[in-house]
C-alpha cells in the first residue's frame, strides 16, 4: 500500500527531527570530551610545575607540529587549561563539561572560585547563555542581585511549594535598566516608552521564561476601566506576571493596588492551567522594613524591588566639556 503525502510529511518531519537531535548530541559530546581533555593537560602541566611562558611556548609549538591544523593550544589558551585545573574539581568540572570552552575561559577570568562561579556555571547551562548575554550578567553582578539580595517578598506565605521558591530565585534587587538613560524628572511613562523600545534587553533583564503581553494592559472591572503598567506571563512559573512602575520611593498603598490588579487578572484571565499571578512592584528606592510591612497582611503574591537607569550628566553641563573638534584642535 503507498502511503499518502500526510504520512510522508509527517515522516519527513520525525526524521528530520531525530537528525537534529543526534547533531546536537554529538556537538555536546564533542564539546564535553574537549573540556575534559583541556582539564587533563592542565592538572599534567600543574604536577610538573611546567606553566612557565617559555614551557608553554614550546609546548604549544610541539603540539601544532605534532597535530597539524589542531585549535585550541595557543600559549594563551593553555594558560586557561593550568587554570582551570587548579581551581575547578569535582561537580563543578563535570557541570563544566555542558558549557563551550570560552565560557569558561571568561568565568575564570571574571569570577573567583566557589559559589559565585559555580552559580554562573548552572546558570548558564540552564538559560542557554550565549558569551555576550554571559558577559552582560556578570557585569551587572546578576549572581548578588539575584540570588544573594534581600529580597522583600511575601512569596513564602502566598504561593505553595516548589512555586513559592521559583518565584523567589526569579525577583531581583535591584534591576538593572542600563539601556533606559536617567533624566531628571522623569515619569513613568517615559520609561516605558524606553522599554517597549527595547523589549529584548528588557526581557533578558527581566529574566528567563518572561514574554511580553501587554503595556497599558486594559482591564474592565464593574463600569470602570483600569490600565496595568506592564503585563507579562512566565513560562517556567506558569503565571500572569503583573509588573507596576513607580518613579518614586516605595509607598505601602502601592501595594493595595497591584493587589487589586492581581484578583483581577486571576478573574479575568488566568485559566485553570494558570497559576496564581504575580505582582512585581518597581520602585526607585524602598525602605525594607516598610515594605515587609505593607506586604505581611496582603493575600496576593507580590515582591518590591528597586531599578536603577543609566546615568547622565546633570542639565546643562555637557556644554561645560570640549567638543571632539576642540579636543583635535590641542592634539
Amino acid at each position: 500500500m503507498l502511503a499518502n503525502n500526510d504520512d510522508c510529511l509527517n515522516a519527513l518531519g520525525r526524521i528530520k527531527s531525530e537528525i537534529a537531535e543526534a547533531q546536537n548530541r554529538a556537538v555536546q559530546s564533542a564539546n564535553a570530551e574537549v573540556i575534559r581533555l583541556y582539564w587533563r593537560v592542565g592538572r599534567l602541566i600543574n604536577e610538573r610545575s611546567l606553566w612557565g611562558s617559555k614551557y608553554l611556548e614550546s609546548l604549544s609549538q610541539d603540539i601544532r607540529t605534532a597535530f597539524p591544523g589542531i585549535k585550541g593550544f595557543s600559549v594563551r589558551s593553555m594558560k586557561y587549561m593550568v587554570k582551570f585545573a587548579r581551581e575547578v574539581d569535582g561537580q563543578l568540572r563535570s557541570s563544566c563539561c555542558a558549557i563551550p570552552w570560552g565560557r569558561i575561559m571568561f568565568l575564570l577570568d571574571k569570577t573567583d572560585p566557589g559559589t559565585e562561579r559555580e552559580w554562573y556555571v548552572q546558570a548558564t547551562i540552564e538559560n542557554g547563555w550565549s558569551r555576550a548575554v554571559l558577559s552582560h550578567q556578570v557585569e551587572t553582578k546578576l549572581y548578588e542581585r539575584q540570588a544573594l539580595a534581600g529580597k522583600v517578598s511575601n512569596f513564602e506565605r502566598t504561593l505553595p511549594a516548589p512555586e513559592s521558591e521559583l518565584a523567589q530565585q526569579a525577583l531581583k534587587d535591584p534591576y538593572i535598566f542600563d539601556f533606559i538613560t536617567a533624566r531628571q524628572g522623569a515619569v513613568e511613562h517615559e520609561v516605558e516608552d524606553r522599554m517597549m523600545e527595547n523589549i529584548t534587553r528588557l526581557l533578558l533583564e527581566l529574566g528567563t521564561g518572561f514574554a511580553f503581553v501587554g503595556r497599558q494592559y486594559h482591564l474592565s472591572v464593574g463600569e470602570q476601566d483600569f490600565y496595568i503598567d506592564l503585563l507579562f506571563y512566565n513560562i517556567r512559573l506558569r503565571s500572569y506576571v503583573v509588573v507596576e512602575l513607580k518613579n518614586a520611593a516605595f509607598k505601602p498603598e502601592f501595594a493595595g493596588k497591584l493587589n487589586f490588579y492581581l484578583s483581577a487578572v486571576d478573574d479575568l484571565l488566568r485559566t485553570e492551567h494558570d497559576n496564581h499571578s504575580i505582582g512585581l512592584l518597581l520602585c526607585k528606592t524602598k525602605d525594607n522594613v516598610v515594605a515587609e510591612y505593607a506586604l505581611r497582611d496582603i493575600g496576593k503574591p507580590m515582591g518590591v524591588s528597586e531599578y536603577r537607569l543609566a546615568e547622565v550628566l546633570p542639565e546643562g553641563f555637557a556644554e561645560l566639556l570640549p567638543s571632539t573638534e576642540d579636543i583635535e584642535k590641542r592634539m
